[in-house]
């Protein structure tokens, strides 16, 4: 098996399905379909069972995942490696973040980085997933969670507050809550257990048992929005929320905190665009 089957075998297993695993490689469904089928008949082995729900791994096909998976691990160490001891500043950068630090500081970051260094080329994600930077689904990642592979270099950029925010008008009809008693009597938009599990049972510090969930949502913007919008009670970044007219504190002396990181593979601390993508978020932040 060689790495370009091995890619294609990968892809079909980690996603189930010809379609999502030609997305995965940015190539047609028809050419994912020939490679497997001509990757198992030099194998002479059946690696997946078609089912109606998917492909599912043969025990042949488990035995070649491990196989597979060094060889990925292999590829990648040597692009990154490769990568590394790149000292041009240009080409691409990908950088993964929240939808909230993208707006508040990220893009800003990288407008800086461009006009420093317009030959680099950004490539910019914003989700709540948790990007795998040793598979090279992004070179720099602002997360607020620090990994803790040994082969990431992270770097602590701020502590940020966080507290409890509503409307005027909802806390008008509603009423303010009551510390200890569960937010009873009170709407909450909190996010998916996806997203904040801890959101299922507290919010800034408060028990939500006797709440009633308005909306789960997965996106920061979306839980910024909902309490625009009068949904109910949400907990937000203060530095966000404080500066909102539609929006008031809820228990002003109520805080909870989190950490906000700088993650990238050690291999690629190396490369000159990258570094300078990562001097970009840090000069930004301290800016601020």
């Amino acid at each position: 098996m060689d790495w370009d089957n091995a890619r294609i075998f990968l892809a079909i297993y980690r996603k189930g399905t010809l379609r999502a695993a030609a997305a995965l490689l940015d190539i047609d469904q028809a050419t994912v379909g020939r490679r497997l089928n001509a990757l198992e008949k030099s194998l002479g082995a059946r690696l997946f069972l078609r089912t109606p729900s998917g492909y599912m791994a043969t025990p042949a096909g488990e035995t070649a995942l491990s196989a597979a998976e060094k060889m990925e691990q292999a590829a990648l160490q040597f692009q990154r490696e490769m990568q590394g001891i790149d000292n041009r500043l240009s080409g691409s950068v990908c950088v993964t973040t929240s939808d909230t630090m993208a707006a508040h500081f990220v893009i800003a970051a990288m407008r800086r980085l461009h006009v420093m260094h317009p030959e680099i080329r950004i490539v910019l994600s914003t989700s709540t997933d948790i990007t795998n930077l040793t598979r090279r689904e992004a070179d720099l990642a602002v997360r607020t969670l620090k990994p803790t592979s040994p082969d990431l270099i992270t770097r602590h950029l701020v502590k940020r507050s966080m507290g409890l925010y509503a409307t005027p008008e909802y806390l008008k009809e509603r009423g303010m809550p009551v510390p200890g008693n569960g937010l009873a009597g009170h709407d909450i938009v909190i996010y998916q257990p996806s997203v904040a599990q801890r959101h299922q049972e507290k919010i800034c510090l408060e028990p939500v048992h006797n709440a009633r969930v308005a909306m789960e949502v997965n996106s920061g913007m979306a839980l910024i929005e909902a309490a625009r919008q009068g949904m109910g009670i949400t907990e937000l970044p203060c530095h966000m929320a404080d500066h909102d007219p539609r929006l008031v504190r809820v228990w002003p002396e109520r805080v909870d905190q989190y950490d906000v990181w700088l993650v990238m593979h050690s291999d690629l601390s190396r490369s000159a665009r990258v570094r300078a993508a990562a001097d970009a978020v840090i000069a930004t932040i301290q800016d601020e």
